[in-house]
């Protein structure tokens, strides 16, 4: 890890939430993202246990200064889902006042989703650059999945959220999903990533946790679908992910 960043991959049911059992079987990864000279950090999709991940980055040392959403799903940014609650952003603003980082495109959802207000949110359009100490977040906006989609690319590492994962990428037969959108997303930013990035995918649903984008692009069957017209006729199914 270079000097001054901290970054940390937190996997629900594992490093927090270990008594939820559904949080365990969703499998999903949680980011904190920071500089370590400044000690300032911010959360990457804060759901499910929120005081257990506020311990990890108080034992770390670390001073909460926002949180960043990569889509309005409640199983990341929380509230209800089959008939249950995830606890999320309206916990972490009680505890921890801190605004939420969402796509221009998603602030909507997220209020419908978790209940928040307008002013508990930072709207953002793709390219901008959001500074935490002297690290810089560049936000990806990456439809599909959902309208306002977003990946966040730190220092060579992108966290995908459910646009991409290691072994496959984000549904697009839920509501607000676009398979066209998201084969754009793949083939028009994603691929023309460098090969030595990263990827750091929001649910632990691969091989491995993380990996080099070159294997993935080499490996995932979903990066190496030759054409709209292929891509539309295969995601006209419901996916498994």
């Amino acid at each position: 890890m270079p000097e001054g960043l901290y970054f940390r991959q937190l996997l629900s049911g594992r490093d927090f939430a270990r008594s939820d059992r559904v949080a365990a079987g969703m499998v999903n990864f949680v980011y904190l993202i920071g500089d370590l000279a400044t000690r300032e950090c911010v959360v990457v999709d804060p759901a499910w246990d929120i005081q257990g991940l506020l311990d990890i980055v108080d034992s770390d040392g670390m001073s909460l200064v926002g949180a960043l959403g990569t889509h309005y799903h409640p199983d990341h940014v929380g509230g209800s889902m089959f008939g249950f609650t995830v606890e999320g952003m309206e916990t972490l603003l009680s505890l921890r006042p801190v605004p939420l980082h969402v796509n221009e495109h998603e602030g909507d959802g997220v209020k419908i989703v978790t209940g928040l207000e307008e002013s508990d949110l930072v709207r953002h359009s793709g390219g901008d650059v959001l500074d935490v100490g002297g690290v810089s977040i560049r936000f990806v906006h990456t439809p599909g999945h959902t309208p306002g989609s977003q990946c966040f690319l730190v220092d060579g590492r992108l966290v995908s959220g459910d646009t991409l994962f290691i072994d496959g990428c984000g549904r697009v037969d839920l509501p607000g999903a676009n398979p066209a959108d998201m084969y754009e997303s793949l083939t028009q930013k994603l691929a023309k990533m460098p090969d030595d990035t990263v990827l750091y995918p929001g649910h632990d649903y691969g091989s491995v946790p993380s990996g080099a984008l070159g294997d993935v692009k080499r490996d995932n069957a979903y990066m190496n679908i030759p054409s709209l017209e292929r891509w539309m006729a295969m995601m006209g199914r419901p996916m498994g992910f």
